[in-house]
Protein backbone atom coordinates (compact mmCIF):
# COMPACT_ATOMS: atom_id res chain seq x y z
CA UNK A 1 0.00 0.00 0.00
CA UNK A 2 1.49 3.18 -1.08
CA UNK A 3 1.21 5.76 1.79
CA UNK A 4 3.27 8.44 0.71
CA UNK A 5 1.59 11.53 1.31
CA UNK A 6 1.92 13.63 -2.18
CA UNK A 7 3.62 16.94 -2.17
CA UNK A 8 0.96 18.35 -3.79
CA UNK A 9 -1.56 18.02 -1.42
CA UNK A 10 0.71 18.74 1.29
CA UNK A 11 1.62 22.15 -0.55
CA UNK A 12 -3.06 22.20 -0.67
CA UNK A 13 -2.82 21.64 3.07
CA UNK A 14 -0.25 25.20 3.72
CA UNK A 15 -2.58 27.22 1.05
CA UNK A 16 -5.87 26.15 2.49
CA UNK A 17 -4.62 26.95 5.92
CA UNK A 18 -3.07 30.60 4.43
CA UNK A 19 -6.37 31.05 2.85
CA UNK A 20 -7.97 30.52 6.14
CA UNK A 21 -6.40 33.02 7.94
CA UNK A 22 -6.58 35.59 5.31
CA UNK A 23 -10.86 35.12 4.80
CA UNK A 24 -10.63 35.65 8.32
CA UNK A 25 -8.54 38.80 8.40
CA UNK A 26 -11.08 39.81 5.55
CA UNK A 27 -14.26 38.96 7.21
CA UNK A 28 -13.65 40.85 10.43
CA UNK A 29 -11.34 43.90 9.52
CA UNK A 30 -11.89 44.25 5.74
CA UNK A 31 -15.61 43.93 5.91
CA UNK A 32 -17.62 46.57 7.43
CA UNK A 33 -20.02 46.13 10.06
CA UNK A 34 -23.87 45.69 8.61
CA UNK A 35 -25.47 48.74 10.20
CA UNK A 36 -28.47 47.05 11.40
CA UNK A 37 -27.34 43.78 12.78
CA UNK A 38 -24.08 44.20 13.62
CA UNK A 39 -21.26 41.83 14.34
CA UNK A 40 -22.94 38.50 13.66
CA UNK A 41 -23.55 39.57 9.95
CA UNK A 42 -19.72 38.48 9.76
CA UNK A 43 -21.54 35.11 9.95
CA UNK A 44 -23.30 34.87 7.22
CA UNK A 45 -19.55 34.66 4.95
CA UNK A 46 -18.65 31.27 6.01
CA UNK A 47 -22.50 30.68 6.85
CA UNK A 48 -22.88 31.09 2.98
CA UNK A 49 -19.47 29.98 1.89
CA UNK A 50 -20.30 26.50 3.78
CA UNK A 51 -23.42 25.69 2.48
CA UNK A 52 -22.05 25.74 -0.83
CA UNK A 53 -18.96 23.59 -0.03
CA UNK A 54 -21.52 20.93 1.23
CA UNK A 55 -24.10 20.78 -1.84
CA UNK A 56 -20.43 20.89 -4.16
CA UNK A 57 -19.69 17.55 -2.01
CA UNK A 58 -23.10 16.00 -2.66
CA UNK A 59 -23.37 16.97 -6.69
CA UNK A 60 -19.47 15.38 -6.62
CA UNK A 61 -21.10 12.17 -5.36
CA UNK A 62 -24.12 11.96 -8.11
CA UNK A 63 -21.32 12.40 -10.90
CA UNK A 64 -19.42 9.68 -8.90
CA UNK A 65 -22.32 7.05 -8.91
CA UNK A 66 -23.21 7.76 -12.05
CA UNK A 67 -19.70 6.84 -13.05
CA UNK A 68 -19.55 3.81 -11.15
CA UNK A 69 -22.98 2.84 -12.58
CA UNK A 70 -21.12 2.63 -15.85
CA UNK A 71 -17.87 1.41 -14.78
CA UNK A 72 -18.40 -0.46 -11.89
CA UNK A 73 -14.95 0.76 -10.94
CA UNK A 74 -14.46 0.96 -6.68
CA UNK A 75 -12.69 4.60 -7.24
CA UNK A 76 -15.66 5.98 -7.96
CA UNK A 77 -17.75 4.48 -5.01
CA UNK A 78 -14.57 6.11 -2.60
CA UNK A 79 -14.80 9.48 -4.60
CA UNK A 80 -18.65 9.10 -4.37
CA UNK A 81 -18.73 8.49 0.10
CA UNK A 82 -15.88 11.54 -0.06
CA UNK A 83 -17.78 13.77 -1.36
CA UNK A 84 -21.02 12.47 0.77
CA UNK A 85 -18.74 13.06 3.98
CA UNK A 86 -17.56 16.18 3.02
CA UNK A 87 -20.87 17.64 2.22
CA UNK A 88 -22.30 16.62 5.55
CA UNK A 89 -19.55 18.54 7.63
CA UNK A 90 -20.04 21.11 5.61
CA UNK A 91 -24.02 21.52 5.66
CA UNK A 92 -23.44 21.18 9.22
CA UNK A 93 -21.39 24.31 9.55
CA UNK A 94 -24.12 25.98 7.38
CA UNK A 95 -26.75 24.92 9.65
CA UNK A 96 -25.04 25.72 12.93
CA UNK A 97 -23.54 29.18 12.10
CA UNK A 98 -27.27 29.84 10.63
CA UNK A 99 -28.38 29.16 13.91
CA UNK A 100 -25.49 31.47 15.60
CA UNK A 101 -26.80 34.44 13.26
CA UNK A 102 -30.71 33.91 13.78
CA UNK A 103 -30.32 33.83 17.90
CA UNK A 104 -30.06 38.05 17.34
CA UNK A 105 -31.64 38.61 14.30
CA UNK A 106 -34.66 36.20 14.47
CA UNK A 107 -34.74 35.85 18.37
CA UNK A 108 -34.88 32.26 17.77
CA UNK A 109 -31.96 29.26 17.67
CA UNK A 110 -34.58 27.55 15.13
CA UNK A 111 -37.78 28.00 13.14
CA UNK A 112 -39.72 26.16 11.02
CA UNK A 113 -38.60 28.14 8.03
CA UNK A 114 -38.69 26.52 4.68
CA UNK A 115 -34.99 26.55 4.18
CA UNK A 116 -34.56 25.69 7.49
CA UNK A 117 -36.60 22.49 7.20
CA UNK A 118 -35.20 21.85 3.62
CA UNK A 119 -31.73 21.90 4.90
CA UNK A 120 -31.98 19.77 7.68
CA UNK A 121 -34.05 17.11 5.73
CA UNK A 122 -31.07 17.13 3.54
CA UNK A 123 -28.49 16.84 6.05
CA UNK A 124 -30.33 13.44 7.82
CA UNK A 125 -31.28 12.15 3.94
CA UNK A 126 -26.90 11.97 3.78
CA UNK A 127 -26.77 10.85 6.97
CA UNK A 128 -29.42 7.95 6.29
CA UNK A 129 -27.00 7.14 3.37
CA UNK A 130 -24.21 6.36 5.76
CA UNK A 131 -25.97 4.38 8.15
CA UNK A 132 -27.68 2.23 5.22
CA UNK A 133 -24.32 1.53 3.99
CA UNK A 134 -22.84 -0.01 6.91
CA UNK A 135 -25.41 -2.43 6.80
CA UNK A 136 -24.05 -3.98 3.75
CA UNK A 137 -21.27 -6.31 4.11
CA UNK A 138 -20.56 -7.24 0.36
CA UNK A 139 -18.37 -4.39 -1.34
CA UNK A 140 -20.18 -4.13 -4.91
CA UNK A 141 -23.75 -4.30 -3.54
CA UNK A 142 -22.75 -1.36 -0.67
CA UNK A 143 -20.82 0.51 -3.77
CA UNK A 144 -24.39 0.15 -6.30
CA UNK A 145 -26.72 1.33 -3.17
CA UNK A 146 -24.72 4.32 -2.49
CA UNK A 147 -24.31 5.18 -6.25
CA UNK A 148 -28.06 4.65 -6.34
CA UNK A 149 -28.97 6.57 -2.70
CA UNK A 150 -26.54 9.22 -3.91
CA UNK A 151 -28.17 10.16 -7.48
CA UNK A 152 -31.65 9.95 -5.96
CA UNK A 153 -30.87 12.05 -2.66
CA UNK A 154 -29.59 14.67 -4.36
CA UNK A 155 -33.17 15.75 -5.10
CA UNK A 156 -33.41 17.28 -1.75
CA UNK A 157 -29.84 19.76 -2.35
CA UNK A 158 -31.80 22.26 -5.32
CA UNK A 159 -35.29 21.82 -2.80
CA UNK A 160 -33.10 23.33 -0.07
CA UNK A 161 -31.27 25.71 -2.40
CA UNK A 162 -34.60 27.06 -4.42
CA UNK A 163 -36.58 27.13 -1.13
CA UNK A 164 -36.19 30.62 -0.47
CA UNK A 165 -37.03 30.95 -3.73
CA UNK A 166 -40.16 29.76 -4.19
CA UNK A 167 -41.78 29.28 -0.83
CA UNK A 168 -42.67 32.48 1.41
CA UNK A 169 -39.67 32.41 4.01
CA UNK A 170 -38.01 34.92 6.20
CA UNK A 171 -34.81 33.82 5.06
CA UNK A 172 -32.93 36.68 3.29
CA UNK A 173 -32.22 35.86 -0.40
CA UNK A 174 -28.49 37.64 -0.83
CA UNK A 175 -28.11 36.30 -4.69
CA UNK A 176 -30.43 36.88 -7.08
CA UNK A 177 -34.05 38.54 -6.06
CA UNK A 178 -33.85 39.96 -2.46
CA UNK A 179 -37.13 40.45 -0.92
CA UNK A 180 -36.45 43.11 1.34
CA UNK A 181 -39.43 42.09 3.53
CA UNK A 182 -37.45 39.00 4.57
CA UNK A 183 -35.59 39.39 8.55
CA UNK A 184 -32.45 39.72 8.29
CA UNK A 185 -32.09 40.80 4.76
CA UNK A 186 -29.20 43.16 3.89
CA UNK A 187 -27.42 44.71 0.56
CA UNK A 188 -23.65 44.05 0.55
CA UNK A 189 -21.04 46.80 -0.20
CA UNK A 190 -18.38 46.34 -2.71
CA UNK A 191 -16.42 45.47 0.37
CA UNK A 192 -18.85 43.02 1.34
CA UNK A 193 -19.03 41.43 -2.09
CA UNK A 194 -15.23 41.25 -1.94
CA UNK A 195 -15.23 39.55 1.24
CA UNK A 196 -17.76 37.23 0.36
CA UNK A 197 -16.84 36.12 -2.97
CA UNK A 198 -13.30 35.47 -1.41
CA UNK A 199 -14.78 33.55 1.36
CA UNK A 200 -16.54 31.28 -1.03
CA UNK A 201 -13.21 30.44 -3.37
CA UNK A 202 -11.18 30.08 0.43
CA UNK A 203 -13.99 27.73 1.02
CA UNK A 204 -14.07 26.14 -1.98
CA UNK A 205 -10.28 25.53 -1.90
CA UNK A 206 -10.51 23.67 1.61
CA UNK A 207 -13.44 21.31 0.53
CA UNK A 208 -11.17 20.15 -2.37
CA UNK A 209 -8.30 19.61 0.18
CA UNK A 210 -10.28 17.91 2.28
CA UNK A 211 -11.71 15.73 -0.34
CA UNK A 212 -8.26 14.64 -1.45
CA UNK A 213 -7.65 13.50 1.84
CA UNK A 214 -10.57 11.32 2.20
CA UNK A 215 -10.26 9.88 -1.09
CA UNK A 216 -6.67 8.54 0.33
CA UNK A 217 -7.93 7.45 3.31
CA UNK A 218 -10.84 5.73 1.52
CA UNK A 219 -8.76 4.18 -0.99
CA UNK A 220 -6.48 3.02 1.86
CA UNK A 221 -9.67 1.18 3.56
CA UNK A 222 -10.63 -0.39 0.38
CA UNK A 223 -7.18 -2.32 -0.31
CA UNK A 224 -6.93 -3.11 3.39
CA UNK A 225 -10.69 -4.48 3.21
CA UNK A 226 -9.13 -6.50 -0.11
CA UNK A 227 -6.64 -7.85 1.70
CA UNK A 228 -8.89 -9.15 3.71
CA UNK A 229 -11.28 -10.81 1.60
CA UNK A 230 -8.67 -12.68 -0.18
CA UNK A 231 -7.42 -14.11 3.04
CA UNK A 232 -10.65 -14.77 4.20
CA UNK A 233 -11.56 -16.58 0.27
Amino acid sequence: MNQAKPKLLTGLDILSIVLLAFATYLVFFFAPMERVMGNVQRVFYFHVAAGWVGMVGFLMAVFAGIAYLVTSGRKWDIIGMAGVEIGLVFSFINIVTGSIWARPVWNTWWTWDPRLVTATIMELIYLAYLMLRQGIEDPDRRARFGAVYAIIGFISVPLSFLSIRIFRTIHPTLIGSNDPTAQGSFDMTPDMRTTFFIALAVFTVIGVDLLWHRIRLGMLNDQVEQRKLQIMG
